[in-house]
Order: structure tokens, then C-alpha cells, then sequence
């Protein structure tokens, strides 16, 4: 069953399934804009190496997009009866099977990338709807992908689709957002 079940019939119209592809890539690559600049802003020594350091958040935020993908389509389940530890290692196990980690190196650096999202979002100067717009659509991933492992729904092809997507789009506005030189403010002297 799909993660948002209501949605099903409405995306069989072709229209609207056009218009969720597009804005879901759309969403995805303005994300990634705003993240790009705010990094150059917060951190302007980065500019004097913007190839490199775009290349790298490039590299860095294809990896995730790219290993996220499987794991949003099928999420390991996590059932809320097993989780009673009695030691402080059962503990320790919990967290790292709530949070993905117990899965290998390549796990532990999509996630990285996510939490480092909400670094970039907590450290970096937006304000306004620009902070609320990427905190909204970060946060409402965060919680899908919380709904597919807590309970028994499982995303549909279209909604691993649009998740994909979206992910490129952020790798795609990453690139976008760090490739230029912010140019500095001009003080009004008069």
C-alpha cells in the first residue's frame, strides 16, 4: 500500500502525475539552490575554490540521492514491540537500527548527508519563507520516511519516483547554488 493512499487515484490522471513529477523535481532543485548560496554565504572563504567545493557537495549529494533511493523504496520495517532494551549496548543496537546505521558505510553516509542538511539549515542565515520552505519539505521526508519503516505501508513505484526526483533535483540545485561567486553587498555610504 502506498505511503499516502488517498493520493493513488489522483495520480493515475496523467495531468496531475505531470504536474507531481515536475514539481517534485522543481521543489528538489530550488531546495538545493538555497542551500548552495546559504553555504557560500555563511562560509565565504569557500568561493575561492568553488569548483572544488562544488564538485565535492555534487559528488556528496548524488551519493545520497543515489543510495537513499533503495532505501526509501523498500525500508527495513521496524517493529515497535522489539524495541525494549535492558542494557545500555540493546540500547545503543535501538538507536542504530531506529536511525539505519546497522546497515554498512554506505548508509551511514546518505544519512550523514541528510543530518548535514539540517546543519547547513540550522547554521546558515535564512530567514523567512525560505527557511520555512526548506524546512518544510526536509521535515515532510523525514517523517515519510519514518511512516514507511514504523508501519506497514510501503512507497509506490510513482511515490519512489517522486522521491528521486527530488533527491536529483537537491544534487542538481547543489551544483547550481555553489557554481558562481556571490557577488558582496555594496555599502550605502550616503
Amino acid at each position: 500500500m502506498a505511503l499516502i493512499p488517498f493520493l493513488v487515484d489522483i495520480f493515475q490522471d496523467p495531468i496531475f502525475s505531470i504536474v507531481a513529477v515536475i514539481g517534485a523535481f522543481a521543489v528538489g532543485l530550488f531546495q538545493g539552490i538555497i542551500l548552495g548560496r546559504a553555504i557560500l554565504v555563511r562560509f565565504p572563504r569557500l568561493q575561492n575554490h568553488l569548483k572544488t567545493v562544488s564538485i565535492t557537495l555534487f559528488v556528496l549529494f548524488l551519493a545520497n540521492a543515489i543510495l537513499s533511493v533503495p532505501r526509501f523504496a523498500s525500508p527495513e520495517k521496524i517493529e515497535l514491540s522489539n524495541l525494549s532494551p535492558t542494557s545500555p549496548a540493546e540500547l545503543v543496537s535501538v538507536l542504530f537500527l531506529i536511525f539505519g546505521m546497522n546497515t554498512g558505510f554506505l548508509t551511514v553516509l546518505a544519512i550523514s548527508v541528510t543530518v548535514m542538511t539540517f546543519v547547513i539549515l540550522k547554521f546558515t542565515d535564512l530567514r523567512g519563507i525560505v527557511k520555512l520552505f526548506v524546512f518544510f519539505f526536509s521535515s515532510l521526508l523525514l517523517i515519510l520516511t519514518g511512516i514507511s519503516r514504523f508501519t506497514d505501508l510501503t512507497p509506490s513505484t510513482f511515490e519512489v519516483l517522486l522521491y528521486f526526483l527530488y533527491q536529483l533535483g537537491i544534487t542538481i540545485g547543489i551544483l547550481g547554488g555553489t557554481i558562481r561567486k556571490i557577488k558582496p553587498k555594496k555599502l550605502d555610504l550616503e
